[in-house]
């Protein structure tokens, strides 16, 4: 069967290949770059399906080498030992294969909205949101992302009440998606006079941006109005009328985007926030339909749902969906998560591979 998929996509490799040499494609931009983009999804599967043919050619030589009795025996034994180099790397490849075949997540390529919100802990909590804040610019930094603020309240002290913001890039979603949770602190605060440690939470909502079209929004059900910027101060801050809050009736989900000097570009950044929230809305809907059995190990990206803690007296990261506890908290915080992040993806990926064979 997978052999059958893997036929199929060489030949529509082979089809798009020539069909992007053609002049009528290459003047028309936007058939040109729907087959690209379809080229370079292929180009990794068809790649591993040659490594596959490969070596599958080389344990069959290596095999008739083996039963060919003019053979002398010195010859045969290298063939064999070739043979079954060739064996295991074909095992490896097999899997590989079945996991580039896998059905992605349709939202991977796409950027992401982030929102960080403080949570249990005053003040505390507020700085802490800071700090992932910091967090995870430097990590988008360290990918090639950019970073767009959409709304910021912060405090005198420095920290974040609540912050909105964008990471623009190729696949920022596919990094960003298991963030979504709860995120515990262990520290003592700066405001802590008698060295306490105190525990303290930090929400985190990660969404994909959208298309207006993949959400139906009725313009007679958004309210939109005018208002100062709020925070604890600045430049531009409570000056001008210059921030936009959207209301949506039917949700009741209100927006507020304040950080663009322009309405109008804060207003257009509070629509695609609006179009994310809704299309949220309606996959999470989708979700809960689908059996307990095919939910992943790393977790449901739920809010109320506690995914990790950050113990600062023990330099300690644990992300509890995978039960892994790093002690380079520093270096994460500046934006290394790789370590976390990449077991994250590939814990996902191994649960998903396993609900495909249950399947099949």
């Amino acid at each position: 069967m997978i052999f059958n998929k893997l036929v199929r996509a060489e030949d529509r490799f082979r089809e798009i290949e020539q069909a992007l040499t053609l002049p009528e494609i290459i003047s028309n931009n936007k058939e040109y770059s729907a087959l690209m983009k379809e080229y370079r999804s292929l180009e990794p599967i068809i790649e591993k399906f040659r490594e596959y043919k490969q070596a599958e050619k080389e344990m069959k030589d290596s095999d008739e080498m083996m039963r060919d009795s003019s053979v002398e025996s010195e010859l045969r034994e290298m063939a064999e030992e070739e043979f079954h180099a060739a064996r295991e790397r074909l095992e490896a490849l097999t899997q590989e294969l079945k996991i580039l075949l896998m059905p992605r997540d349709p939202n991977d390529s796409r950027n992401v909205i982030v929102e960080i919100r403080q949570g249990a802990g005053g003040e505390e909590a507020a700085l802490f949101g800071a700090d992932l804040y910091r967090m995870y610019s430097m990590y988008a930094d360290s990918k090639r992302f950019k970073i767009e603020v959409a709304s910021l309240n912060d405090t005198e002290l420095g920290g974040i009440k609540e912050i909105v913001f964008n990471v623009i890039g190729d696949g920022a979603y596919s990094k960003f998606k298991f963030e979504s949770g709860v995120h515990r602190v262990q520290r003592i605060p700066i405001t802590e006079s008698n060295g306490r440690i105190q525990t303290s939470t930090v929400t985190v909502a990660v969404l994909p941006e959208v298309d207006d079209i993949e959400v139906e929004v009725n313009p007679a059900d958004i309210k939109i109005e005018s208002c100062k910027s709020s925070g604890a101060g600045g430049q531009h801050i409570n000056k001008t009328e210059s921030a936009v809050r959207l209301t949506h009736k039917p949700s009741g989900i209100v927006i507020e985007c304040d950080q663009e000097r322009s309405q109008l570009q804060n207003k257009e950044k509070a629509m695609r926030l609006l179009y994310a929230k809704l299309y949220d809305i309606k996959q999470r809907e989708q979700t809960e339909a689908i059996a307990s059995t095919r939910k992943s190990q790393v977790g449901s990206g739920d809010r109320s749902e506690k995914i990790r803690t950050y113990n600062f007296p023990q330099s300690r990261v644990t992300d509890h969906r995978i039960n892994k506890t790093i002690y380079s908290l520093g270096a994460f915080l500046d934006g290394d998560m790789d370590s976390i992040v990449d077991e994250l993806i590939a814990v996902d990926t191994a649960e998903r591979l396993k609900g495909e064979q249950n399947e099949n």
